[in-house]
């Protein structure tokens, strides 16, 4: 029997040609949702952290020396200017004998209250750790770590070299980092691992990269290996020479 007669031969039903016009405004329109998604989003978030932070800033500021009782529409971030010069203006009292010894004086009332103490001591010890390091950065480098089992690999961040006691007690294993395992999509939750140098593989790619393929859950790769400064400029420009065609 000829094998195309056969009844138990499946039918193979080719689509129908896409019209070329259906098919640029499809394109078009996802190439707009790509652009307008990020902005808009952005844009969102930042207007409710500007009316968060007004809501309860405002509410503190005296009438008399509130712009929104002179100006005819409401100005989203005011509040952010005054939290702002209120920061920096106590910072500059604290830089003061007087100042110091009223923040010591302060201190000492915390120290007495027994569930307060461990909250601020452990919240100021956090402050001063990230601002102490602005300027390098919140991590040193991006790297992977077999993790939760030998023989899987996930992404991490080296935070610092371990010291203290953790360090001491564990000399047997050698020289420790301590990394930040961060979870997917959120990252800002994780988990503290301290490591033995010997046992992580340092990426060169960039904290940011990393980031991305952690929030993305893979589905954003950085390129490797990883370009140039000039080699990203002309991808960018080749990205809009074909947006302009595809238009």
């Amino acid at each position: 029997m000829n094998p195309e007669n056969d009844p138990s031969r499946p039918v193979l039903i080719k689509p129908a040609p896409r019209s070329a016009f259906w098919q640029r405004l499809r394109n078009n329109f996802l190439t707009g949702i790509v652009i307008f998604a990020p902005i808009s989003i952005t844009i969102y978030l930042v207007w409710i952290f500007l009316n968060f932070v007004d809501s309860w800033v405002l509410n503190y500021v005296p009438k008399a020396y509130n712009p929104a009782q002179y100006l005819p529409i409401s100005l989203p971030g005011i509040g952010l200017v005054f939290f702002f010069f209120f920061v920096a203006a106590l910072g500059a009292l604290t830089k003061g004998f007087f100042g110091r010894q009223l923040f010591r004086f302060g201190e000492h009332i915390v120290d007495r209250m027994p569930v307060v103490r461990s909250i601020y001591t452990t919240l100021k010890q956090i402050v001063e750790t990230i601002f102490a390091r602005e300027g390098q950065g919140s991590f040193e480098q991006a790297c992977l770590v077999e993790y939760p089992r030998k023989g899987i690999w996930a992404v991490a961040f080296v935070t610092t070299e371990t010291s203290g006691e953790i360090a001491e007690k564990n000399s047997v294993a050698g020289e420790l980092v301590s990394v930040f395992l961060p979870t997917t999509p959120n990252p800002t939750s994780g988990f503290l691992l301290f490591v033995p140098k010997t046992d992580i593989i340092l990426l060169e790619m960039s904290v940011e990269d990393a980031a991305k393929q952690v929030i993305s859950a893979g589905l954003v790769t950085p390129p490797w290996p990883p370009l140039t400064r000039e080699q990203k400029e002309a991808l960018e420009r080749e990205q809009r020479r074909q947006e302009a065609l595809q238009g």
